[in-house]
């Protein structure tokens, strides 16, 4: 249900978008993206050498739904992600999961490359994620549980379409857990049997891009600071670098980098014992099918 409602929302945003490029001139509008997918499979038969059968595959999908007319920038991006892998007989284990849209809306001031900006940034996982892998036992996240939104008012300053850098001293952080389980648990920063936490501080983004950093070769970075005035030293920090690698026309290779950091994220040792934070790092290299459209 959860799910269906997800998708259910993300098509919403969608059919949004496309019905006011439709009622203002296209020429406002520049839409693209990236999608890709990457499958691997291994069988083994007699193989004196040992091993498991396994197949894995992972869909990705970076777009963008970005306006701009006079001195208005609208730009909205939907980052999405799923995958999975199953070894031999072994429970079906998910190696990517993840949702996140953002939407930036600037007027310009006068004679300047800096923007006075309202900005949304969504983030959440469509599936089940699991602390014990490939047993799948105990349960650690799930649609909703956690989400994390937030809203801020400031100056964004966007010398072009490639690099903006965003600062907020007024921001809002809300974060969501559906899930009654783990909020009952006071998972993610929540208060036991709560399901919402609101944080307020500053927050600061940087998002940067180069196409054919090196021949066939495409690069893009992300940046996400937020500081909570009643701990201002405690940084949240979500830092993702992604490479794009074309081979031709529908082939190429993929590779993203993620670090988390979150001082309400605590980390459950192999013994199911709850520990302090610590830095979460995830590294994905793909290679499969790829295509590049839009402007």
């Amino acid at each position: 249900m959860k799910k269906a409602l997800g998708i259910s929302l993300l098509f919403m945003a969608l059919t949004a978008v496309g019905q006011t490029a439709e009622n203002d001139t296209i020429k406002h509008w520049k839409i693209g993206g990236t999608p890709s997918f990457t499958f691997n499979q291994v069988s083994l038969t007699n193989w004196a050498a040992g091993g498991k059968n396994s197949v894995a595959g992972t869909f990705l999908l970076n777009s963008y739904f970005n306006y701009s007319k006079n001195k208005i920038k609208w730009d909205n991006t939907i980052d999405m992600g799923y995958g999975l892998t199953k070894q031999g007989t072994d429970n079906m284990v998910k190696t990517e999961d993840k949702l996140y849209l953002t939407s930036k809306l600037g007027y310009q001031a006068d004679g300047s490359k800096w923007y006075y900006t309202a900005l949304m940034d969504f983030k959440t996982q469509f599936d089940v994620g699991y602390s014990d892998p490939p047993e799948n036992t105990t349960k650690l996240s799930e649609f909703m549980a956690p989400a994390y939104l937030n809203l801020s008012l400031g100056m964004d300053y966007k010398p072009n379409d490639n690099f903006s850098v965003y600062l907020s001293p007024l921001t809002s952080k809300m974060t969501v857990v559906l899930d009654d389980s783990l909020s009952n648990a006071g998972a993610f920063g929540v208060k036991e049997g709560e399901n919402l936490r609101s944080e307020f501080g500053a927050s600061a983004k940087l998002l940067a891009k180069k196409a054919n950093i090196v021949k066939n070769v495409d690069v893009s970075t992300r940046l996400d600071l937020f500081s909570n005035l009643k701990r201002p030293q405690n940084i949240d920090v979500d830092w993702e670098l992604a490479f794009n690698m074309k081979v031709n026309s529908f082939l190429s290779a993929v590779a993203t980098f993620n670090l988390i950091y979150d001082d309400d994220i605590k980390y459950v040792n192999a013994a199911k014992e709850e520990e302090g934070p610590r830095v979460q790092f995830k590294q994905l290299f793909g290679f499969g099918i790829s295509y590049k459209f839009g402007q």
